[in-house]
């Protein structure tokens, strides 16, 4: 069902796109509205490979999810989660170490309502209502209180959400109030679009998420989006083109990776 049938939805600007919605769409998913869709259609006649792009930051996602497991992680906070399709943290996480236990955050009251639904026999995992902007409440958050031990590590995942943080809204702050907060042996995993090998195309969809979206977009500089790992040792390989991190050996790399506009990195917190 598409929400479009369902009426409105307390909290949801009706003319204005959702970035949560978005991706949902991009990703093939069906919680999302005609005004999403549309968005989508113009970030397509942008970029027309937007949708693998999407596809490709998700298969980074359950990279990143599983290396993490690896490592020992058994808790993660997913800001700026989205909506739940298929491949999502919980289900990573838990399918390698049944038990990992997974807070997501969102803002976007379908992407809260429908993880709502989909956890509520999970014991290990929730959603909580709560802006990444205000670090403190999110780590105060009784939910996030309840599941996860900040005696153990974490693992906080800002997977394409910081370039919605505009300059003046500090995100190397917001990633520092989460680091801090984080006892050693914690990680961070961020994917963040680019500017520096399409500045082109990142203006252009800057423009389409300011004029069509609830959430406009900054684009950041490789070295600049290095920054905000700031107190994080990154692991091999580095901060990349989002196909390129870890990818497993029978994945067909892009013959031109920065057409992939988006880059990708995972980092241990400093001792």
């Amino acid at each position: 069902m598409v929400p479009d049938s369902a009426g409105p939805v307390p909290g949801v600007e009706p003319d204005k796109a959702s970035v949560a919605r978005m991706y949902d769409a991009m990703l093939g998913g069906r919680h999302n509205y005609a005004i999403d869709r549309e968005a989508v259609a113009a970030f397509t006649a942008i970029d027309p490979q937007v949708r693998t792009l999407a596809r490709a930051n998700r298969d980074f996602l359950g990279r990143a999810v599983r290396f993490l497991v690896d490592a020992g992680v058994r808790q993660f906070i997913d800001l700026g989660s989205g909506i739940p399709t298929q491949g999502n943290v919980h289900e990573a996480a838990q399918a390698a170490s049944p038990g990992a236990r997974v807070v997501y955050v969102d803002n976007d009251p379908v992407a809260v309502a429908h993880s709502a639904s989909l956890l509520a026999d999970n014991p290990d995992a929730t959603i909580i209502d709560a802006d990444i902007r205000r670090p403190a409440d999110v780590l105060r958050s009784p939910q996030v209180r309840k599941l996860i031990d900040f005696d153990q590590p974490v693992a906080v995942l800002m997977i394409t959400i910081l370039h919605f943080i505009a300059p003046e809204e500090d995100p190397a702050g917001i990633v520092a109030a989460f680091r801090d907060a984080l006892p050693d042996g914690s990680w961070l995993a961020m994917s963040h679009a680019t500017n520096q090998d399409r500045p082109d195309t990142a203006a252009a969809v800057g423009r389409l998420y300011r004029s069509r979206a609830t959430s406009p977009v900054t684009a950041r500089s490789h070295d600049e989006i290095l920054d905000l790992f700031a107190g994080f040792d990154l692991a091999e390989p580095g901060l990349v083109h989002v196909p390129l991190w870890r990818p497993s050996p029978d994945e067909k790399l892009p013959d031109n990776p920065s057409e992939y506009w988006v880059y990708a990195g995972v980092g241990c917190k400093n001792a």
